[in-house]
């Protein structure tokens, strides 16, 4: 199986050889590919690729076992002769340039270099069983098939006619939307697996796709055909791992095509580094797994396969290892590999750069085994004759060098220049810290003006989720306070959207943390909350302890859930009473009226109205009209109140008319 350094979990590839796993290969920080030989324990050898710095390995790949002309030798006899051994020669390995290079170990130098097919990196590398075929998988989302023969990509098979007017294809297919990032081949070399998130099943023949499967929410890391049965026959699995997932897959080809979910699940503690599995040939046969996580520990798993079930499996026994201080620190396994004897595991722990080997036997009857080691006696290297081979270069001050990562990544080197012009170059190329960054970027008061540039955006999303990512680290309040205090939800989401998976668990501790605090706070953390199950949803679902990690949470939510009926009624009340208590102050404002009459009209007795007879008419000027009398009064007091007066002259009139009828 294929060791592939995982996407963004950034794991170093670690692989043994094929049987009888004489070789253990290992790519470390420094792009170096080192070759160690099991039997002897010893540094077997070491390959510097010319493109070790920029072009860093991402993936390896032993080919399959063959007998190798290791130059002249001594004529051997007739009867040594005949007993030829095979010999694990052939090591792939994919690179972030997007080439292959093909090692040779029997050689101890580059076979060969496979490039100009993949314009990405290259995730992961598989060979063919029997034919001298490799196949490759890259973020450029292609599919290659090479011809180690020839060295380039292979042709397919076409007539004589075709070849000759030049129409004919190279072996290289788009496999999906989303970048390879694992491939497997099928015991028989007739069937493909690729998977990005959907896991593909392909034809090799025809290039076709046999089959689709769901696969994961996260990119699928490892892919391994569990048994040898055909297809057709209802008894061919496979597994499937992804990134940050807890759960190894098995899903079952069907005949009749229902095969779109996985039919059992192992569970771990972490995300699958290594895994080795001894097939099933038969339904009487189990499968035997040995995965090592990347928390460094070994699950040994055994189960016939013979369709779904339901529950997920715990491993039959857990292998753990640690030193021999007084307070035990844990060693961390790199790969392990099983033996003929399902007991005999051969285990390669400590580091990437000097890694111990040895077979044990483990007692499988517990299911916790713990391992006691003193590394440092294991080593055979010491750090003295290490370092008296290292030499310094002189290094001019306008040099760059390039660093491990993607290609094309420099980074300034320091030269030995005295003075000022030193002084000012190291301030000049000082990173800032945390706290000015801070200072420097307000998150809590973000402005779009139209003059802003266009990727400022996103610029400051990112700064964002680089940010928070800090801060959950750190667990520092001042960072984590300044990121949760925005209120544009557009922010919110983009930034929970880039934040790598392992950094949501922490991020959801932070929130319940928060919502238990002043409610101002917690309206905020709403918010976060809402982003976080929208985009993670699929990843949170994924983990097996879910439910003890989000407990605190969703007894919080329930709490307040129950008490939100009572506080809508609270809330209905209240507001009935407030419109009561509204309304009646607004009564109560009403202007005051004025209930001073306008008009007094005194009724005289009837003699003196006969004795007046025409008194009363409206062309005498004598009449008893207090009004006018009023009226006459008010404007020699007052001339600004004329106005008024000829305002209420109509109603004078009307008030005559009155008197006139009466």
């Amino acid at each position: 199986m294929a060791a592939h350094a995982g996407g963004s979990t950034q794991l170093l590839p670690c692989i043994f050889s094929p049987k009888p796993r004489q070789y253990l290969a290992l790519c470390a920080q420094d792009g170096r590919l080192r070759v160690w030989n099991t039997d002897s324990k010893s540094l077997h050898q070491e390959y510097v690729p010319s493109a070790h710095l920029s072009a860093t390995c991402t993936c390896i790949a032993w080919g399959p076992c063959r007998t190798v002309k290791e130059g002249p030798k001594k004529k051997k006899r007739r009867s040594e002769a005949g007993q030829s051994e095979e010999k694990a020669d052939l090591l792939a390995m994919g690179t972030a340039a997007g080439t292959v290079l093909i090692y040779s170990a029997a050689k101890g130098a580059l076979h060969c270099t496979l490039d100009g097919g993949h314009s990405g990196g290259v995730n992961c590398v598989q060979w063919h069983p029997e034919d001298s075929l490799l196949y490759s998988g890259s973020d450029d989302t292609n599919i290659i098939e090479w011809d180690l023969q020839t060295g380039k990509m292979r042709r397919q098979k076409c007539s004589d006619w075709e070849r000759n007017i030049g129409s004919a294809t190279w072996s290289k297919w788009k496999a999906d939307r989303a970048a390879v990032t694992s491939l497997c081949v099928s015991h028989d070399g007739k069937l493909l697996l690729s998977a990005g998130q959907i896991i593909k099943m392909w034809d090799l023949d025809t290039k076709e796709v046999y089959r689709k499967f769901t696969g994961h929410s996260t990119a699928v890391t490892t892919l391994c055909f569990a048994t040898t049965r055909p297809p057709d026959s209802n008894g061919l699995y496979f597994l499937s791992g992804a990134a940050h997932d807890r759960l190894l897959s098995v899903w079952q080809v069907r005949e009749d095509g229902k095969d779109k979910n996985s039919v059992v699940s192992f569970t771990l503690t972490d995300e699958p580094q290594h895994i080795d599995l001894v097939t099933s040939n038969s339904k009487e046969e189990p499968v035997k797994l040995a995965v090592v996580c990347k928390d460094g520990q070994l699950h040994l798993f055994e189960h016939f396969l013979n369709g779904p079930c339901k529950k997920p499996l715990s491993p039959v026994c857990t292998v753990q290892m640690s030193d021999t201080k007084v307070s035990p620190v844990p060693i961390p396994l790199l790969a392990a590999v099983l033996g003929a004897d399902s007991r005999t595991v051969l285990l390669s722990y400590g580091n990437h750069l000097q890694p111990v080997m040895e077979k044990v036997e483990i007692n499988t009857s517990e299911r916790h085994v713990c391992l006691t080691r003193d590394v440092q006696t294991s080593l055979s290297l010491s750090m003295e004759t290490t370092v008296s081979k290292v030499k310094t270069p002189i290094v001019n001050t306008k040099s760059k060098v390039l660093v491990p990562g993607l290609p094309g990544h420099q980074a300034p080197v320091k030269g030995t220049a005295r003075g000022s012009e030193k002084r000012k170059k190291d301030t000049d190329t000082k990173e800032m810290s945390i706290a000015e960054r801070l200072g420097e970027i307000d998150l809590s008061t973000v402005t779009s003006e139209k003059g802003a540039p266009k990727g400022m955006a996103s610029l400051q999303t990112d700064n964002f989720a680089v940010l928070l990512v800090q801060g959950l680290e750190s667990d520092d309040p001042n960072i984590l306070n300044k990121v949760f205090q925005t209120r544009k939800e557009n922010i919110i989401k983009k930034t929970v959207a880039r934040l790598p998976l392992p950094a949501v668990l922490p991020l959801l501790e932070q929130i319940t943390k928060r919502l238990q605090g002043h409610p101002f706070m917690a309206a905020l953390m709403v918010r976060w909350l809402k982003a976080v199950i929208m985009h993670h949803t699929s990843y949170l679902s994924s983990l097996p302890d879910l439910v003890t990690q989000l407990g605190v949470l969703y007894h919080m939510i329930e709490s307040r859930v129950k008490m939100f009926q009572k506080l809508t009624k609270l809330h209905g009340k209240l507001y009935l009473l407030m419109t009561q208590v509204a309304t009646s102050d607004s009564g109560n404002t009403v202007a005051e009226v004025d209930h001073t009459a306008k008009l007094v009209y005194e009724e005289e007795s009837s003699d003196e109205d006969e004795a007046s007879g025409d008194e009363g008419l409206p062309g005498d000027d004598s009449d008893n009209w207090e009004e006018d009398e009023e009226v006459v009064m008010d404007e020699d007091e007052n001339p600004d109140s004329r106005t008024e007066s000829k305002a209420n002259g109509e109603e004078d009139m009307e008030h005559e008319n009155e008197s006139e009828e009466e």
